[in-house]
Parts: structure tokens; C-alpha cells; sequence
């Protein structure tokens, strides 16, 4: 027996139990996830774990309810008083977690927080062209043009207390990209269900129940401890013996473990994600490739190349083991905009082609080519770009491997430092313009195409999108969405390789419901 071993388990069994804790005087719900979240500035980081948790902090004027449909929060009506005028009327009597009243002062604050470098909420703002105060209860947007996704932009964009970052000096997002720190990073001062009581980065969130909020919660749950366990092993040992109550990210590999034993239950849904492959068509000349004064990447016969190259029917049954749906075009199907024929694949798996489509651009002998992937982040990431990277290197293009956690992959990716990279996008709208916005249209360094990490830019592709933010005509604004999305498919702009479908584990006596948009909801949650 290797006592030094033994040893060292005891200590890191000891601490994970030390950081997940419990309180014997509340029903706590003990969580636990691949990756922490990124900040409690809730408009620094567009990060599914950060969103998931600082939305029982924070809070929006709209929210969802649970068949996504836009419902009141801090504003109780609206009112379209033009097509470019939308009057809410707010909420009486709501108080932030410090006592403070909520006003529109607050509104005001907020909405022009989120769309100030260097937000990276810009884009649930970026219609708004003027936020009015008419009393103290009472917003006008004034917006750029019509938005028929104006109340689904706004459920991402959170209100905090306007004096409270004043007196903290946060009236500025925190800037993540470059690794600044800020009050409201590490603090937190919303409305929500939930207040934060700590964040130990990496090690553990705590957060505990409102008793001041203004609606009444679903479920029973007094205190939420967030606990970060990146081993996938570690996670799934955690859950089975009931040191936690619920992973969002349980293994695919322990899935089965998991469903015969009968205090653990699995409940499972399509995620409104789409897991891609980026490419840099941007720089002229590839760092590392070998393609001196060259960027292979700028060639659409390589995009393709590298597209057929790519097996994904075995990455769904090998390295997902049916936990994805394949992907044929940049939104999930749940998305509005996306279409049966769009998510059929744009061109076949086929070795051959795609080394003749490389001889025919130019690169006989292919090119080497960095690839770089969270390891911390989407279902199985690491081992999906371990795939990748040996089907690339199969049709000659030699691929190196580069992983790390997504708190600091994700800045690499906003700041386009990356060559090739892996990344998963959620649409927190249910509308494809999040995705076109975000991902497809021109990088501007003002909040349109923040996560464009390729850089390319199609002034065709980009007329169309801005077209999509303002057409109120159903059919004219989803024909352009389809058009918009084939473009991007056609020219292999990225390469979709799956939707995720998200398992969530729990033990038994946990009673939640499962969210496409991979968001767990303690105020929804029921422990027994």
C-alpha cells in the first residue's frame, strides 16, 4: 500500500468536504460543476455558470418563466408608445439585498452600464439608444430602431443598486479581458431570490435565501454551496456518495453507474448550445502554420477541408456516446431560425475529398496548425478536440493540442488570440440574432461580434443581420435569418459539430426542473 498516496486522498477528500460544507439549520442545496464562475460583476462575463448563478442575485426588468415565455421581474408592464418608444412601469417596493429601495435611478444606471465598454452584456442593450427617467417608477427606452427581440435581450440585462457602485467604485464593468478586478468582481448587491454570502474562486460559492424578496420562491432551499470540481472522477464520486446533491455536468462516462443506483436519478434535455470549431481568417500569415506570408485559413477550400475531415457521426457515438445532436448549422433547433434542412450537414465526411480540396488550395503537404480548447467547460471538450486533432492530422494539416480552464481560455478567445479553438454558444434569446450578433457579424470592438475570435468579416452577411434587428414582418425577418445562417454554413465560416444534450444528476430527494438553457434554478428547487 502506498501510505503517501493514501495520504494525500485523505487530505483531498477532507477538502472537498471543508469546501462544499452544510448548515444544519437550512436546507442546503450542495451543487457542484466543472468550471466556477468567471465574476460576480453581472455584466463582465456572457458565461453560462456565471449567468446560472447571478441570476438568483441579480435580476432583470423580464424574465422567464418556465417554458421561456417573457414574463414580469422589476418591471411590473410595458407599454409600446412608438415602434422605437417601450414604456416600463416598475415595481414598488422592491429592496436590494442592503436594504436600499429599487428606484429608476437604478434602471437607468444598469442599462447604461451594460452598454458601456467594457461591458461584455453589450448586446442585450445595443438596440437602446437613450434610457429616459419619467419618474421615479416609470422608464422610457428609447430605441435605434424597431427590436422584435427587445424583452428577450433584456433578460440578460441586470440591475444593480446605482448607489452601491458609486460608494464601491464599480459604476464601470469589471475588465475581465484584462484580468482587472473591481468591488462588484467579488462582491455582490442585487434584488434576487438569493443574496451572496462568499466566493472563494475555484473553491466554493455560497449564496442564501432573501427573506426580503419581493415574489415567493417554488422550492425549499435556504442556502446554496457551489462547489467546483473540474476532475470529472472526483465529480461523479461526490454525487454517489452524497457529498453533494446535484451536478450539472455529470460524466457521460459514469451516466450509467449513475442510473442504477437508486439514490441518484438523471434528468436530461436538449441544450439550447451549439458546440463549434473557429477559425482565424483574419491574420495574414498563420502564426506557427509554416505558411510563410500565407493564412491557409482565409480559404474557403480549407475551411472545407477541414470541415469533411471531421467524423462527426463518431464523435456523437464514440466520444459523446449519444449525448449530442448532430449539427449542420451555428443555432440548436430550438432556436427560432433554425430549420431541419439548415441542420443537415453542409458537406460529407470524406478523407479523400478534403486532402484533394487541400491540394487544390495550395497545400499538397498541409500546414501545422494550433488547436485550442477549454478543458473545464462543455460536455467531454477536451476529448472532442483530442478527436479533432488526430482527424486533422489524418488529411496532413498537423494539429497541436493546447488545453486549459475556461477562466483563462475565454479571454484568449476575446482577445482573437487563438488560431483554431473549440467553443460552445448558447442563445439566451431563443432567437438566432443572438447568435448572428455575437458570433458572425463583424468584429467592431463595440459589442457587435465580441465573440467573433476568427475575425472575419462579409459586408453581405453583415447587412443582412442589421436587417434582422429591425424587421418587425415575421416572414420577411425569418427569411432573412435563413439566408443570413446559410451564408455562414455555405461559406464555412465555423464548423458546427454538435448540440449538447445536458444531464443533469441529482440524488433522489431533489425535486427541479431541467433548463435548455443549462441554468439550474434553486428558487425552483424542492430538497428532501
Amino acid at each position: 500500500m502506498n501510505r503517501g498516496a493514501s495520504f494525500k486522498r485523505g487530505i483531498l477528500a477532507a477538502a472537498l468536504l471543508a469546501a462544499i460544507g452544510s448548515s444544519a439549520s437550512a436546507v442546503t442545496l450542495r451543487t457542484a460543476g466543472a468550471n466556477d464562475i468567471l465574476t460576480t460583476d453581472p455584466m463582465s462575463q456572457n458565461h453560462q455558470t456565471t449567468h446560472a448563478y447571478m441570476q438568483q442575485v441579480y435580476e432583470s426588468l423580464v424574465r422567464y418563466d418556465d417554458k421561456y415565455q417573457t414574463v414580469p421581474a422589476l418591471a411590473t408592464k410595458w407599454t409600446q408608445v412608438s415602434p422605437t418608444q417601450v414604456r416600463f412601469e416598475l415595481r414598488k417596493g422592491v429592496k436590494f439585498h442592503d436594504g436600499a429601495p429599487f428606484t429608476a435611478d437604478d434602471v437607468v444606471f444598469s442599462l447604461t452600464r451594460a452598454g458601456t465598454k467594457p461591458s461584455n452584456m453589450i448586446a442585450s442593450v445595443a438596440s437602446i439608444q437613450e434610457i429616459k427617467k419619467v419618474d421615479d417608477f416609470t422608464v422610457d427606452l428609447i430605441l435605434k430602431g424597431p427590436n422584435p427581440t427587445l424583452l428577450r435581450d433584456l433578460t440578460e440585462a441586470r440591475i444593480m443598486n446605482k448607489a452601491w457602485a458609486e460608494k464601491n467604485n464599480s459604476t464601470k464593468s469589471q475588465d475581465y479581458a484584462s484580468k482587472e478586478e473591481n468591488f462588484a468582481s467579488r462582491n455582490a448587491n442585487g434584488t434576487g431570490p438569493f443574496q451572496l454570502v462568499s466566493w472563494q474562486p475555484d473553491v466554493k460559492l455560497v449564496l442564501k435565501k432573501n427573506p426580503n424578496w419581493w415574489d415567493q420562491p417554488k422550492g425549499n432551499i435556504d442556502e446554496v454551496v457551489f462547489t467546483p470540481i473540474k476532475s470529472a472522477a472526483t465529480r461523479s464520486a461526490a454525487l454517489i456518495s452524497g457529498q453533494v446533491d446535484f451536478v450539472v455536468d455529470p460524466p457521460p462516462q459514469d451516466l450509467a453507474r449513475m442510473k442504477a443506483s437508486p439514490d441518484i436519478k438523471i434528468i436530461e434535455g436538449a441544450e439550447n448550445r451549439t458546440i463549434y470549431l473557429g477559425l482565424d481568417q483574419f491574420r495574414d500569415e498563420l502564426p506557427g502554420a509554416g505558411t510563410p506570408g500565407k493564412n491557409p485559413l482565409k480559404d474557403k477550400r480549407v475551411r472545407q477541408a477541414l470541415y469533411q475531415a471531421i467524423d462527426i457521426a463518431g464523435i456523437h457515438d464514440r466520444t459523446m456516446r449519444g449525448l449530442s445532436v448532430n449539427a449542420g448549422v451555428m443555432v440548436a433547433p430550438m432556436v427560432h431560425g433554425s430549420t431541419k434542412e439548415l441542420d443537415a450537414r453542409a458537406s460529407k465526411y470524406d478523407v479523400e475529398a478534403a486532402k484533394k480540396l487541400l491540394a487544390d488550395a495550395g497545400y499538397p503537404n498541409g500546414f501545422s496548425l494550433n488547436l485550442e480548447c477549454p478543458n473545464d467547460r462543455y460536455v467531454n471538450d477536451e476529448a472532442i478536440c483530442q478527436a479533432v486533432t488526430a482527424m486533422w492530422t489524418r488529411i496532413g494539416v498537423k494539429t497541436n493540442l493546447k488545453t486549459a480552464p475556461m477562466a483563462q481560455y475565454v479571454t484568449r478567445v476575446m482577445n482573437a488570440e487563438v488560431s483554431a479553438y473549440l467553443f460552445g454558444w448558447g442563445v439566451a434569446t431563443f432567437d438566432s440574432l443572438y447568435s448572428l450578433d455575437a458570433l458572425m457579424a463583424t468584429k467592431d470592438g463595440k459589442g457587435v461580434g465580441t465573440y467573433n475570435a476568427g475575425r472575419f468579416s462579409d459586408a453581405k452577411l453583415d447587412g443582412m443581420i442589421n436587417q434582422i434587428k429591425v424587421e418587425m414582418d415575421a416572414g420577411k425577418r425569418d427569411a432573412l435569418i435563413h439566408d443570413a445562417l446559410k451564408l455562414v454554413k455555405d461559406e464555412y465560416y465555423y464548423l458546427p459539430v454538435h448540440h449538447q444534450i445536458r444531464p443533469w444528476a441529482m440524488r433522489k430527494g431533489v425535486t427541479t426542473q431541467h433548463r435548455a438553457d443549462d441554468r439550474p434554478m434553486p428558487n425552483w428547487t424542492t430538497l428532501k
